[in-house]
């Protein structure tokens, strides 16, 4: 299968290049595969360049999960991760991620000096 890289998928999503958007169509087609590296550099470009909120990062999110063409890397994990975002938007996408991450492989607790993060289960502050 073939993989995406971020500005590939940032394209999909925002739609703001028709020529770079057709391009990025016509590649995933045949489906398409995002890693969770891709997939967090996602969520950052859209919040730190288009400045979108966390409702629409947490539509953005769901829009790949569902997408007919692409395979988000640990779909289950990054569901969770969503759930955790969308109860908690100040955590940040991203950290709700490496939490499901660290829990999927087993290796908890996930040590941490972020107080907000360290209110979800399976956290330790130091």
């Amino acid at each position: 299968m073939r993989a995406v890289d971020t500005n590939l998928l940032v394209r999909l999503l925002v739609r703001d290049d028709p020529a770079q958007l057709a391009s990025a169509e016509a590649f995933v087609e045949r489906g398409a595969w995002v890693s969770h590296l891709v997939l967090a550099e996602t969520v950052w470009v859209l919040d730190a360049v288009y400045g979108r909120n966390a409702a629409q990062l947490a539509a953005a999110i769901e829009l790949l999960l569902d997408h007919q063409s692409l395979t988000l890397q640990d779909a289950d994990t990054v569901r969770v991760a969503l759930t955790h975002f969308r109860a908690r938007p100040k955590l940040g996408f991203s950290d709700c991620l490496v939490l499901e991450i660290a829990r999927k492989a087993g290796h908890m607790p996930l040590g941490t000096f972020d107080r907000g993060l360290a209110r979800l289960e399976g956290v330790q502050r130091l």
